[in-house]
C-alpha cells in the first residue's frame, strides 16, 4: 500500500509546515500517487546513503520542501550522475514532482512524503553533497520565527549532513526571510557566504533553475535572493 497521510504519524510533522493536502486529487493524479510514488519513494526507516538508496556511491543531493518538484527534476535531468531525494509533506507537491518524474522518466530522483529534518536525522554525517532550501514557508510573524527552518537546530542537522566543502542554497523572495537567513548563517562557523558581490545573490545561477514560486514572485516585482554557502570543516558559532 502507498504511503498516505493516514499512514504517516502527525508527530512526525514538525511545525515547520502547515496544511498538507488542497484540494482532492484528480482520478489521473490519484492514480499516479498510487502507482509511482511507491516505485520512487524513499524508504521511511533505517540509515539513508547513496549505496542504500541509489545503488551506487553517487553524490547524494536533499532538496528541502521541493514545492512541485520542477526544481528537483530540472536538477535531475542536469545531473544524471547524481542521487536527489526530494523531502515535502503537501500530496499536491508530491504528485507534482511525480508528474515531473514521469515526464522525463528520473530514475536518479526519490521522494520522502514528510518532514526533511527525518530525513538529515537518518543521513550518516557528512555525507551529502548539497542541500536545498528554496522559497521555505517564512512564517513572517514574530511570534512564529522558531518555525522558519533557518533556525539553530535545523541548520545543525544540515551542517551535520553536509561534506566540507559541500553546498547549502536558500532563494527566498521574502525579505523577511532574507534578513533572518543572513542573520542565522552569519552567526556560524561552520558556513562560508560564498557572495562577493551584489550580483551573487541578486542573479539567479546558471545552475540554479527556477521554480514556480520564484517565477510568481517576479510577476508580482518581488526581488528574489539567493544565497549559497558553503560547509567549512568549522563547527558551532562565531564568535
Amino acid at each position: 500500500m502507498p504511503p498516505n497521510l493516514a499512514s504517516i504519524d502527525p508527530a512526525s510533522i514538525r511545525r515547520l509546515y502547515g496544511r498538507r493536502q488542497g484540494h482532492k486529487l484528480r482520478v489521473g493524479q490519484a492514480s499516479l500517487y498510487d502507482t509511482l510514488l511507491p516505485q520512487v519513494a524513499l524508504h521511511r526507516d533505517g540509515p539513508v546513503t547513496a549505496a542504500g538508496v541509489f545503488g551506487d556511491d553517487r553524490p547524494l543531493w536533499l532538496e528541502i520542501g521541493f514545492g512541485r518538484g520542477e526544481h528537483m527534476a530540472a536538477q535531475a535531468l542536469a545531473n544524471p550522475h547524481v542521487g536527489i531525494i526530494g523531502a515535502e509533506p503537501f500530496v499536491d507537491g508530491v504528485v507534482g514532482a511525480l508528474i515531473e518524474v514521469q515526464a522525463h522518466g528520473l530514475g536518479n530522483v526519490r521522494i520522502y512524503q514528510g518532514d526533511a529534518l527525518d530525513v538529515l536525522d537518518r543521513v550518516a554525517p557528512a555525507s551529502l553533497d548539497r542541500v536545498f532550501l528554496l522559497h521555505p514557508d517564512p512564517w513572517p510573524k514574530a511570534r512564529h520565527a522558531k518555525r522558519r527552518f533557518a533556525n539553530p537546530e535545523p541548520l545543525d542537522a544540515v551542517a551535520r549532513a553536509l561534506k566540507p566543502g559541500g553546498e547549502f542554497r536558500i532563494g527566498t523572495d521574502h525579505p523577511i526571510y532574507c534578513r533572518w537567513a543572513l542573520m542565522q548563517m552569519g552567526k556560524r562557523a561552520d558556513f562560508e557566504w560564498l557572495a562577493q558581490s551584489p550580483q551573487d545573490f541578486l542573479v539567479r545561477p546558471d545552475d540554479w533553475p527556477q521554480t514556480r514560486y520564484e517565477a510568481k514572485a517576479r510577476r508580482l516585482g518581488h526581488e528574489v535572493w539567493y544565497l549559497r554557502y558553503r560547509r567549512t570543516g568549522s563547527t558551532g558559532t562565531s564568535s
